[in-house]
């Protein structure tokens, strides 16, 4: 293990391959090749607390440079790969350079996915993904402006909040009925709705863009029914693409994804691929691919195993959260397939309930709002896959803790 492990992209599954590898006994040279300027950072905040301004470029970084530094990691950052030889076992870099690999990793996460409508590369059009973006963003912030959310996600609404916390008149547009069609139920969509009215955002659904007006910067978005909205500021958040291309075009196995396995190994043995940008084999929801980063950071540690000859296979049960307002959302499993959904607490007119997803009987998923235990026995119930009824889980007489429990003492001792 003397070889040069080189890391492609310096991603959250970056800064923690890198680290793992030293623990698990890697002795070689590790390199982190990165097209940003900056080490790794946390990408989630980037919507709500780095926007806000409560946050600093300085406190986004997952690990100081001196910690890097300790394990013996270099980094090469402001620089791109630009193509894998895997015969030669090399990776050329923008510059012409090309850099010998022992092993390699694939790191290289997602992409916003872009829109050619007319007037779309006007200024005061943003997209969302880095700190560069926000930077942006920020500068077009005014009190009493006119903002357009294009997209109606978790990260427009998380934008949503943060801008109309810093005073700008917020509308969010959705093509489909309703917000977060892809990834929650019916019953999540409307309580998001109802608390981004009450705070003074604008939600429209069911309405598509069909371009941006003005000279030099937007001043109006075209609406496809004909109805024009006056901004001074757009953010389109219409969803991400996987980086594939450095894989594909070295003929590595690829669908929506670098496909892997357990152990974040692609079809070639020297190489692994980590994080958003993967296709791998969950052992609750078959072949997905995951934009998250207690994910990344998981299959990171298997990847790193992987390199070093050991079997770690990565089998958690995925999960998520966003923030916006007062509300935390938890959400553990993937609702895919889902035939029922069971509501606990009072969704129309507070600010903390459960939804539960369940196929053919069992529980798939939760989305927890404001409720962070209920969260924590949800990941136990659905990674152990306890039964539960839809009477147990909608009777908050009856403590989820306790269906957990009641296995406990029935278990064999």
């Amino acid at each position: 293990m003397g070889d040069t492990c080189i890391i492609i992209g310096a991603s959250h599954a970056a800064a923690q391959l890198a680290p793992s590898l030293r623990q698990e006994g890697w002795t070689g040279p590790i390199v982190v090749i990165g097209d940003e300027p900056s080490l790794p950072y946390h990408r989630p905040p980037l919507s709500k607390a780095y926007l806000s301004g409560e946050k600093n470029a300085h406190d986004l970084l997952i690990r100081a440079s001196d910690v890097y530094s300790r394990f013996g990691i270099e980094f090469r950052l402001g620089e791109r790969v630009e193509s894998i030889n895997r015969s030669s076992k090399t990776v050329t870099l923008r510059s012409g350079e090309e850099l010998a690999y022992g092993k390699l990793a694939i790191c290289t996460g997602t992409r916003v996915r872009t829109v050619t409508l007319p007037g779309s590369t006007l200024a005061g059009i943003h997209y969302l993904r880095n700190i560069a973006d926000i930077d942006r963003i920020k500068a077009d912030v005014r009190v009493g402006g006119r903002a357009v959310i294009v997209g109606g996600g978790y990260i427009g609404l998380e934008t949503a909040a943060v801008l109309n916390k810093l005073g700008m008149h917020v509308t969010v547009l959705e093509m489909a009925p309703r917000v977060l069609a892809r990834v929650t139920a019916s019953q999540v969509s409307e309580f998001f709705e109802r608390v981004h009215g009450e705070e003074g955002v604008e939600i429209q659904t069911s309405i598509a863009v069909s371009g941006f007006e003005g000279d030099t910067r937007v001043e109006r978005v075209v609406c496809a029914n004909g109805t024009h909205l006056p901004v001074d500021m757009v953010i389109i958040g219409v969803g991400v693409t996987p980086n594939v291309e450095l894989a594909a075009e070295a003929d590595l196995a690829t669908d929506n994804g670098v496909l892997v396995d357990a152990c974040a190994r692609t079809s070639d043995p020297d190489i692994v691929a980590v994080g958003d940008c993967t296709m791998h084999p969950s052992p609750f929801y078959g072949y997905i691919r995951l934009e998250s980063v207690p994910n990344a950071t998981e299959q990171a540690k298997s990847a790193a195993a992987a390199l070093c000859g050991k079997e770690k296979p990565y089998a958690a049960l995925p999960w998520f959260w966003s923030d916006q307002y007062d509300i935390k959302l938890q959400i553990a499993g993937l609702n895919q397939g889902y035939d029922e959904v069971v509501v606990r607490g009072e969704r129309a007119t507070g600010r903390s309930f459960s939804a539960f997803y369940l196929k053919s009987g069992k529980l798939v998923a939760a989305d927890c709002v404001n409720r962070p235990q209920e969260f924590m026995v949800s990941k136990r119930l659905i990674a152990e896959g306890i039964e539960v009824t839809p009477g147990q889980l909608a009777n908050e007489g009856i403590a989820l803790k306790s269906l957990l429990e009641a296995v406990r003492d029935n278990s064999p001792t």
